[in-house]
């Protein structure tokens, strides 16, 4: 049944659009010439309106009598008057243009809302400690834009902008996702932190990969920047980790979990900062082992940003690195 409804709506469709033979729907500023020719009776003076000169205008008058195989312009020294079918389709005219103008006021209030609000997906960390600095900064040159920020890890938003449902997203991954057009945004620096009574805060000495590895942390979930950084850096000095002590879906609730004592864990020095400064946590030094990792811009392969996307964009640009103590600057 389905396919018969399709066909009988391709059948209505094509009934609605077919013209006489030889004849083609004329275009609407045609058809605006014609009515401003019929209202100032003057092709010159239709012609200064549009903006064109009066030559194209009568050959454009022309090729619309051609085109609908009438007279519509009775042309004198006085001027321009409208033959008798020239007054018909002028009337039909107007109603033409003025649904010709509802679409095209209608569309352009579509395009000013849709460039006004935008869909961002942002990592964990670049959420909460990035990107509101971002959305500042950006509101001072677009005070109207409307943003929708969606927090995931960084599987998830590199999934909403491949899938459309994000027009720029923020990743923390050391490797770029495929499937995307991506833009080096920063680098972030990641550092092992212990509440103050834990034996490693007492160390003399850096901590170890290998001791990193066989110890328990609190990490984040599969699909986490934070997480995969960690333990690419650890295979590549072939160290192992054993099974995490928590596993926990926010930055923020492993920060809060190390802060209560729980254990270590290795985070984004922008989301410890004030810890570190305040005494809350401890800064643990691991010897040989590479924490830095970049964030990433990330949108729509094939796409051209424009418009608050590609603002939010050169504003995100515009990050100093991360330093131990947190952002320069």
């Amino acid at each position: 049944m389905p396919d018969q409804r399709n066909g009988r709506q391709a059948a209505r469709f094509t009934r609605l659009t077919t013209y006489p033979e030889g004849m083609t729907p004329p275009d609407p500023e045609s058809l605006r010439l014609l009515v401003l020719v019929g209202e100032l009776g003057s092709i010159g003076a239709a012609a200064a309106e549009l903006r064109v000169s009066q030559p194209s205008a009568s050959k454009r008058l022309s090729r619309l009598e051609r085109q609908l195989s009438l007279p519509l312009v009775e042309r004198t020294r006085q001027g321009c008057t409208l033959t008798p079918a020239g007054v018909m389709v002028c009337d039909w005219a107007k109603q033409v243009l003025a649904h010709v103008d509802g679409l095209m006021n209608g569309v352009r209030a579509l395009r000013a809302q849709h460039e006004a609000k935008l869909r961002v997906a942002a990592s964990m960390t670049v959420a909460e400690y990035l990107v509101p600095r971002w959305i500042s900064q950006l509101r001072r040159t677009l005070p109207d834009v409307h943003l929708e920020l969606d927090v995931a890890n960084s599987l998830a938003v590199a999934e909403a902008v491949r899938h459309g449902h994000a027009d720029l997203g923020f990743i923390e991954t050391p490797e770029p996702p495929e499937g995307v057009s991506v833009r080096f945004v920063t680098r972030d620096r990641m550092v092992v932190v212990a509440p103050p009574e834990h034996p490693w805060a007492r160390l003399r000495r850096p901590l170890t990969a290998t001791e990193l590895a066989a110890t328990p942390l609190i990490v984040r979930e599969h699909g986490s920047g934070t997480r995969e950084t960690l333990y690419r850096a650890l295979a590549e000095v072939g160290a192992d980790p054993v099974t995490p002590l928590l596993e926990l879906r926010s930055t923020t609730a492993a920060r809060n979990a190390v802060v209560a004592g729980a254990g270590p864990a290795v985070l984004s020095v922008l989301a410890v900062a004030t810890d570190l400064a305040e005494k809350r946590l401890v800064d643990v030094p691991v010897a040989a082992l590479d924490l830095h990792r970049p964030l990433h811009a990330v949108w729509r392969s094939g796409l051209q940003l424009t418009g608050s996307a590609a603002a939010l964009l050169a504003t995100a640009m515009r990050t100093p690195e991360a330093s131990p103590t947190g952002p320069a600057g």
